[in-house]
């Protein structure tokens, strides 16, 4: 496991060729975001999803969201894009809005074993040009299931870090709650 921290432009670069590298290759990163810290995978890997669900100790049949660097990324994992979402999300994203929106064929099954997904872009600038390079990102938030979501390295590096590939260290996350959920289905 690696810990790199964010700083500098070209540092980040770095970490971004990494953390592709690491999420092709079938592994989970935490990542912070404009909300809390989360542990990502690539959407289209269902093996990789299967281990998020371990990390977290989340039962299957919750679902588990979809990070997009942009607006253009939704038409990958979602065929019906309705009015509703359009609207809404030109307002607030992006930002701490997740949309539930109908899951496009060919995604993973353990992703959602409803025909709806969450999806959103966060408001923060590394995340988004890290899922412009990688694609969709399946996330949830930085803890073992039932605790508080972290919103620093250090509320989940010693119980949960030996389990993930890479943590992306970006400092205390600004938001500090999770994002609210509006169904747009």
């Amino acid at each position: 496991m690696y810990v790199l921290k964010l700083s500098t432009i070209q540092e980040n670069e770095t970490i971004i060729k990494k953390s592709v590298d690491i999420l092709n290759n079938g592994g989970i990163i935490a990542i912070p975001t404009d909300t809390v810290y989360g542990f990502a995978a690539l959407a289209s890997n269902e093996k990789a999803i299967e281990r998020l669900y371990k990390v977290k100790e989340r039962e299957k049949n919750k679902s588990i969201a979809v990070l997009l660097g942009d607006s253009a990324q939704a038409k990958l994992v979602t065929d019906d894009f309705s009015q509703s979402a359009d609207r809404i999300t030109q307002k607030f994203w992006p930002g701490g809005l997740t949309v539930i929106v109908k899951k496009r064929n060919g995604l993973p099954p353990n992703i959602s074993q409803q025909d709806t997904i969450g999806i959103r872009i966060p408001d923060h600038e590394f995340v988004r040009t890290l899922i412009c390079v990688s694609g969709p990102l399946a996330v949830t938030s930085a803890n073992h299931s039932g605790l508080p979501p972290a919103t620093s390295v250090s509320e989940f590096e010693n119980a949960l870090g030996d389990q993930l590939d890479l943590i992306v260290d970006g400092g205390k996350t600004a938001g500090g709650i999770p994002s609210t959920v509006v169904d747009c289905t």
